[in-house]
């Protein structure tokens, strides 16, 4: 048998614009077999076909307008000043839905982490905080004592001063607005005691703090608009969070109710090739820009829709570990023969060897969904639909 040479690979699909209503089972499942045929290459058991959540949430028409957010933030918070607090910095991300709220609420305060935001877009340079004396671990300042400290200071990628640009956006609103810098959550109470958190990962750990000292109404945004208001979108476990801007007053949610789609596709493929294929829907990847020092996982989750054969985590051996311990004294066709072995032979559970560490011990679509989203990218590629080949293979494949 000859030896294949070709380990991992990660195709992007292209496919037609989705609109609203689309089938989009039936077209990524002939989206990917098209490929297939014009590419020259064969489906395989257990190939990865990834989604971008944006195309998913697009079919289903799950949008929602500033409106939407409005009534339901009124309804959540009435008639009391509303603290925004640790909100990241981004336009697409988060300025729409801040128009929403702003819109819903009486008067707001917005808290701002510092020196950067939960996903790592730079505020203020960790070297003026230090030159100025400032301890973010304890210091809260004012948007005035901001401004005389460090004054303007724009986003280094976007060029914006998001301080300026959030204060408008509420102004424009109609709204009185204040913004404070600090990195408690129990800061924002000296202001009011009617919060909305707006981090993503450590959005639990700061709702129990404020609700431990003594704030009245706490909500997240993971709790704005977890089902419909008057026929809007809605995501009933990420509310907000995992949105984008759509237009200037819409933002499209995250998609919902994924499952039977999934399913559908992968039956799809069988039907057609044999191969028992693995799908989810992906969003944002998990990995940090080491040049702008930005994480990227603005999404609350990887992927919130997947196949159940994408549950766990990898189970690998080391290779350069066998290599330099194991069979350090092997070497050519006899250190391949042992190596090969050791694999066929390991464990279903690996945790705590010391052959397998240094392997990375995320969730299977964590990994896969990186892949995706820098091989889909976020601009003109055309790409939403990604096939991953040979991902479960190992050196003995």
């Amino acid at each position: 048998m000859k030896e294949r040479k070709v380990g991992t690979v990660s195709r992007g699909i292209r496919c037609p614009i989705i609109r609203e209503g689309d089938n989009l089972a039936k077209i990524v499942s002939e989206s990917v077999l098209e490929a297939a045929e014009s590419d020259g290459f064969q489906m395989n058991d257990r190939d990865v076909i990834g989604i971008t959540e944006s195309i998913v949430a697009r079919s289903q028409g799950n949008y929602a307008t500033i409106d939407d957010i409005a009534a339901d933030v009124k309804d959540k918070f009435g008639e009391n000043t509303v603290g925004v607090i640790f909100p990241i910095l981004s336009r697409n991300r988060f300025a729409i839905c801040l128009k929403g709220i702003a819109k819903g609420a009486k008067k707001v305060v917005i808290q701002l982490s510092y020196p950067s935001d939960e996903v790592g877009n730079e505020l203020v340079p960790l070297d003026l905080i230090e030159k100025a004396g400032v301890n973010p671990y304890s210091d809260v300042l004012t948007e005035e004592q901001f401004r005389k400290l460090f004054g303007v200071i724009k986003h280094p990628f976007t060029g914006m001063d998001y301080i300026q640009y959030y204060g408008d956006v509420v102004r424009e609103a109609g709204k009185d607005v204040k913004i404070i810098f600090g990195n408690h959550p129990q800061d924002i109470l000296k202001y009011t005691d009617c919060v909305l958190s707006c981090d993503i990962h450590t959005r639990f750990h700061t709702r129990k703090v404020l609700k431990e000292n003594g704030a009245k109404i706490v909500y997240g945004l993971d709790e704005i608009l977890t089902s419909s208001i008057c026929g809007s979108g809605y995501n009933e476990n990420y509310g907000l969070l995992g949105s984008n801007k759509a237009t200037e007053d819409k933002v499209k949610l995250f998609p919902h109710d994924c499952k039977a789609m999934l399913l559908e596709i992968q039956n799809n493929i069988l039907k057609a090739t044999g191969k028992h294929v693995e799908v989810m829907v992906y969003g944002d990847g998990a990995f940090k820009d080491p040049q702008g020092k930005i994480w990227e996982l603005a999404d609350p989750i990887v992927s919130p829709s997947h196949t159940d054969g994408l549950i766990g985590t990898p189970n690998e051996l080391k290779l350069k570990y066998l290599a330099d311990n194991d069979f350090a004294n092997l070497n050519g066709e006899e250190l391949k023969q042992a190596i090969s072995e050791k694999i066929k032979s390991k464990e279903s559970n690996l945790v705590g060897q010391m052959a397998s560490e240094g392997t990375t011990p995320r969730q299977l679509t964590d990994l896969l969904g990186s892949l995706m989203d820098l091989t889909s990218g976020s601009g003109d590629k055309g790409t939403p639909v990604i096939l991953v080949q040979g991902y479960f293979d190992n050196y003995t494949s």
